[in-house]
């Protein structure tokens, strides 16, 4: 069976363009930008080629192109014209366009060939915090309003994972140059989203520090394992779904008497952060509100 969404609805479009749906449907009135496939019962589909063609156009037109002036363009000139849209930040738009296009197509031919030129262009901390963040972020809504498929998110983030290994990699041939503290980055059990914890133990490496990665679903009783081992310990965490919002505060505060002494801290982000109440918070747990946060204190 085929796993690759197609046949998108005019609210799919929606979210993946930015454009209303409103919107959308006068440009197909006034202008014919695209031509809807219509079921027995009258309701608009589109194919991949119309999702492709509009997002196209949603880039021309954030940069001053007329509607009526890209609906008279031949086919080949859209894209043409998109191609030569070369500033940052339209770069990054268009990039982020692309990613969509490779996600929903499952090609990563495309999500690489958008990252080598990117990279040509920016370096790698650029690419991750200006175009890979906000992809994330907008793959998460997309996957929340059934715009995309779990298999979709899972495509892109492995192809993201794969990049910041990579450059992960190079870096951990170096010699630290900052020992002052040992950085040790988990996620607590049962969590598994560890897109954001991977970029943060490249941050910390690139830093000069030395950085020990358990990665997903860590167990307090393994913490208490590496104790023996390092001193002047950062715990660095994650928390996206677990432990819940009515939990969170409990898993704080037994880090603290478990695990944290008076040469160690906690550092946490994620989404679950802002269930935690900082009025009883010991002063070696540190909260950041976002990656970029965490990586100026480093």
């Amino acid at each position: 069976m085929n796993n690759i969404k197609n046949i998108f609805s005019i609210k799919d479009l929606e979210n993946l363009s930015g454009i209303k749906a409103h919107t959308i449907r006068i440009w197909e009135k006034r202008y014919g930008i695209l031509e809807p496939m219509r079921t027995e019962t009258n309701i608009r589909y589109y194919d991949l080629a119309s999702l492709q063609k509009l997002l196209n156009i949603t880039l021309l037109h954030n940069h001053g192109y007329k509607i009526s002036k890209i609906s008279k363009y031949p086919p080949e000139t859209i894209p043409s014209l998109v191609r030569e849209i070369i500033s940052d930040k339209s770069a990054k738009h268009h990039a982020i366009n692309a990613f969509k296009i490779a996600m929903m197509n499952f090609d990563q031919r495309l999500f690489l060939n958008t990252y080598n030129n990117l990279l040509s262009e920016k370096s790698f901390r650029e690419i991750f915090c200006d175009v890979l963040v906000p992809l994330m972020n907008e793959v998460g809504l997309l996957w929340q309003t059934d715009t995309i498929t779990p298999a979709h998110e899972h495509f892109v983030s492995y192809l993201i994972k794969q990049k910041i290994l990579i450059n992960t990699e190079k870096l951990q041939i170096l010699e630290p140059t900052k020992t002052d503290k040992i950085f040790i980055l988990y996620l607590p059990s049962n969590e598994i989203h560890e897109l954001g914890l991977m970029y943060l133990n490249y941050e910390i490496i690139f830093h000069g520090y030395k950085a020990i990665y358990l990665g997903e679903s860590v167990p307090l009783e393994s913490l208490k394992d590496l104790k023996k081992y390092f001193e002047s310990i950062v715990y660095v965490s994650y928390l996206t779904v677990e432990p819940n919002k009515d939990l969170v505060n409990d898993y704080v505060a037994k880090m603290n008497t478990e695990i944290l002494d008076e040469t160690s801290e906690l550092w946490l982000l994620g989404r679950l952060v802002e269930f935690i109440d900082t009025s009883k918070l010991p002063a070696n747990v540190i909260i950041h509100q976002s990656l970029t946060q965490l990586v100026n204190n480093l």
